[in-house]
């Protein structure tokens, strides 16, 4: 299995704002950490070097008895003092070379001494290739190591190259660049430690600021009275602060957002109550019209058709608007939170109850139930619920055709039961899915006032079944539309399912 870094991991840009400014410390750090220990490494360098030069220039310097380069005995043997591991030769041509490394030793007389000893070819062809011009230059000899060389005209006419070593001048060169990078590391390490707590701290009102704003941004702002009681501690408010400047913003806005969502409820509460008492108010005169319009009608003195026509109209539009404000009663009644029953409702009869009731409303449309061996229970309101189920039948029959075919299911899954009705009538378009559960939705041509939709019906089935802390849902093409809700089974019933049908891992 391959594991991949998290895409906010890829770039800076998505790291988090205290790792970003410990990563900038740190590469501030070792910025200057190189930026010093390169300049110190190199000013000690070219310190060695320039005392190795000052040694170089001395090797071979006249003695008290004069001329430019005094051998002692004879050029077979080294000046006094010679430094062992120097090298000194001597050359007219590449068949006459003399000298060599100086190697120390212990004389017959029992006295150190130091003597040559011969260079290979191959060191002898590179210092031989070393330009007669006086300048030191750094010279790598095969099998011997670095080494610091000039070449000088003798008074003889004769060629002389001195060279000396800088094996220990390297070696202490890296040591050092060994020690100081050490160094730089441990105090990177420190200061990486101790920066990450530093910043940790000082951004810590940032993270309470953020755990205040995410809080805020998990209530439920959309509806219903919204008590904003989370604000950022005093002590993360101070404008002198950048810190301080983001909290006291951030509850200054949580204020003018508290204020405005109070007179939203505010608001909201009087049209419902608004609602709540018209459609109260206007039963009675609706009643008395119905009432008078069917006293008409059954009036023993003749009526001429014209007025019977009217009167019949009253009476329908009468029955019509009594089913709104009935309507806009329940739904002013549930916005209000008013309780509903809490009883065990057999869905499966539920079911079987109202599909028979549609089928005698809609002769013409082919109904068929898809119900389970053992009752489904559910604990609610079982009118309100039955009023779902209905509202459901009545949107498939007006906005089908006839000889459509509407199929209600029944089914359970651990922890709810499932309520499925469906028809293959010409679906509902695609623009108008997203607000199918809006009050007064209605399309352009199947949702009309002239099918007899008031745009409540499936208002009320999504109301009543949030009450019951249920779901419901739509999916609809052309020829297939099916309104699934989903309702909370008891605790026992979906214990008992998931034992009888465990759910796969």
């Amino acid at each position: 299995m391959t594991w991949t870094h998290p895409s906010r991991w890829r770039s800076p840009a998505g790291w988090p704002l205290r790792t970003r400014i410990v990563a900038i410390i740190m590469v501030l750090l070792t910025v200057l950490g190189l930026a010093v220990g390169g300049t110190a490494f190199f000013f000690l360098r070219n310190t060695l070097y320039t005392q190795v030069d000052a040694k170089l220039d001395t090797a071979g310097r006249p003695g008290p008895g004069g001329g430019k380069f005094q051998f002692p005995f004879d050029d077979t043997h080294p000046y006094r003092g010679a430094e062992p591991g120097s090298i000194t030769i001597t050359y007219t041509g590449v068949s006459d070379i003399e000298g060599g490394m100086v190697e120390a030793f212990t004389n017959t007389e029992g006295f150190p001494d130091t003597r040559y000893k011969t260079l290979t070819d191959v060191a002898s062809a590179q210092l031989l290739a070393v330009p007669v011009d006086g300048e030191k230059s750094t010279v790598g000899l095969d099998g011997y190591g670095s080494y610091r060389v000039i070449a000088e005209t003798t008074n003889e006419g004769t060629i002389r190259v001195t060279a000396l070593s800088l094996k220990n001048t390297n070696f202490t060169l890296l040591r050092v660049a060994l020690v100081t990078g050490g160094a730089v590391l441990i105090a990177l390490g420190i200061a990486g430690w101790a920066g990450a707590l530093i910043v940790r701290r000082t951004l810590a009102p940032l993270d309470r600021v953020a755990a205040t704003a995410t809080r805020v941004s998990e209530l439920r702002l959309d509806r219903g009275e919204v008590r904003l009681a989370q604000r950022v501690p005093e002590r993360d408010t101070d404008p002198r602060t950048e810190v301080g400047q983001v909290g006291a913003a951030l509850n200054q806005m949580l204020d003018h957002v508290g204020n405005a969502l109070e007179a939203r409820h505010a608001s909201e509460t009087q049209v419902r109550q608004f609602v709540a008492d018209a459609s109260h108010e206007l039963r009675t005169p609706l009643a008395a019209i119905r009432g008078y319009a069917e006293l008409s009608r059954r009036s023993r003195a003749p009526i001429p058709d014209e007025i019977a026509h009217v009167l019949n109209r009253v009476e329908s539009e009468a029955k019509r608007m009594t089913g709104l404000v009935e309507d806009l009663l329940l739904l002013a009644r549930i916005d209000a939170g008013r309780p509903l029953a809490h009883d065990p409702v057999d869905l499966t009869m539920l079911v079987v109850d109202s599909v028979s009731d549609a089928h005698a409303a809609g002769p013409r449309h082919f109904w068929q139930l898809d119900l389970p061996e053992e009752p489904v229970i559910v604990v609610g309101d079982g009118a309100r619920l039955h009023q779902v189920l209905a509202n459901l039948l009545a949107n498939a029959r007006t906005h089908t055709p006839e000889g459509s075919v509407v199929t209600v299911g029944v089914s359970s899954t651990p922890g709810s039961a499932v309520l499925r009705v469906t028809d293959n009538g010409p679906g509902i378009p695609y623009e108008l899915q997203p607000h199918i559960f809006e009050r007064f939705a209605r399309g352009d041509s199947s949702r009309s006032r002239a099918a007899g939709s008031t745009g409540l019906g499936l208002s009320i089935v999504h109301a009543v079944v949030q009450s019951h802390q249920g779901h419901v849902a739509v999916e609809s093409v052309p020829g297939r539309t099916v309104f699934t809700v989903e309702l909370p089974l008891p605790v026992s019933s979906a214990e008992q399912l998931a034992q009888i049908a465990p759910p796969a891992n």
